[in-house]
């Protein structure tokens, strides 16, 4: 097939490319280098080619506290990137299926994080204006669709983890974070301070499984939004404890900062319809999947975890 994907130079564009090719597709990698989403002829250079799908990974934002900082940007510009595709999918593309990202930050707190209720209720005050801009475009998906009969399929991941993650100093999500204080607390005896009283619980899956899961669900799943999780979460402290164990280093040493934002205390996606489409699923233990990562973060020492 012939593939076009957004965000191909991320953490998760990086993993999924790599699949897609394996299995012998022809892609078109797009990045803020080659193609500026946010203006609106940007993917004209990109007409010369008919696509069989199109993943749309790219969106504005970063981990930790950026959203509470930037929400105006956060609407603005991932509104742009999201009505420019959406645009250029129904006027030059339409026969294209177009898979794209969700966010579990889309979720009302408060209410299961089921399928159903993605677009009800309010999300976390802290993540409103990115979880809205990803609202918007499912909402664009079902316009699409309703109107014109274009096929899509929307993934809403829990915490995505794994080798290959950004190593260019922005904020990383909480298991990168608590890797790198870990081992800095190990090699240089820095303070390993963690954010909250770590109770606060999170859910994660391997990258290289969500980019299987997503090759699979493109080809066998219409115009759906499907949960991809592990289907169970734990307390920050669990993950600090089995980091410590592999790094060598005494979590009895670990400080907690209570007066620091965390974000919402849980967040468990419901995986019932992913069962249900991969009766098969078979996800890369924990354990495993913090070994394989720890091991990438050791080889990329000097950029991660700098002396000094």
């Amino acid at each position: 097939m012939k593939i076009l994907i957004t965000g191909a130079s991320g953490f998760l564009g990086t993993n999924l490319c790599s699949q897609l090719q394996t299995q012998g597709h022809e892609l078109v990698r797009l990045n803020s280098k080659n193609c500026d989403l946010t203006q609106s002829d940007s993917l004209l250079n990109f007409n010369n080619t008919t696509y069989d799908q199109i993943y749309h990974l790219a969106a504005w934002t970063q981990a930790g506290d950026f959203c509470l900082y930037h929400p105006g940007e956060q609407w603005i510009i991932n509104q742009q990137m999201n009505t420019n595709i959406l645009n250029w999918w129904q006027k030059y593309q339409p026969q294209a299926k177009f898979i794209c990202m969700g966010t579990s930050c889309a979720y009302d707190p408060d209410l299961s994080l089921v399928e159903e209720n993605y677009l009800t209720g309010m999300p976390i005050s802290s993540l409103f204006t990115y979880a809205m801009t990803k609202r918007m475009l499912y909402a664009g998906l079902l316009a699409l669709n309703k109107q014109y009969g274009l096929k899509y399929l929307c993934l809403v991941p829990s915490t995505l983890y794994g080798a290959g993650y950004h190593t260019d100093g922005r904020q990383m999500h909480f298991i990168f974070d608590l890797i790198r204080k870990i081992i800095r607390g190990k090699l240089y005896g820095e303070p390993v301070i963690l954010w909250g009283d770590g109770t606060q619980s999170r859910e994660l899956v391997f990258v290289d499984d969500f980019a299987k899961i997503a090759i699979q669900l493109a080809q066998t799943v219409d115009n759906d939004l499907i949960n991809i999780g592990a289907g169970e979460e734990f307390p920050i402290r669990h993950f600090a404890k089995l980091i410590c164990e592999q790094v060598g280093y005494d979590f009895n040493q670990i400080q907690f900062d209570t007066s620091r934002y965390v974000g919402a205390k849980s967040k468990c996606l419901v995986v019932n319809k992913l069962k249900e489409s991969l009766p098969n699923l078979d996800l890369t233990p924990l354990e495993l999947g913090l070994t394989k990562t720890i091991v990438w973060f050791w080889q990329e020492q000097e950029k991660l975890v700098p002396a000094g």
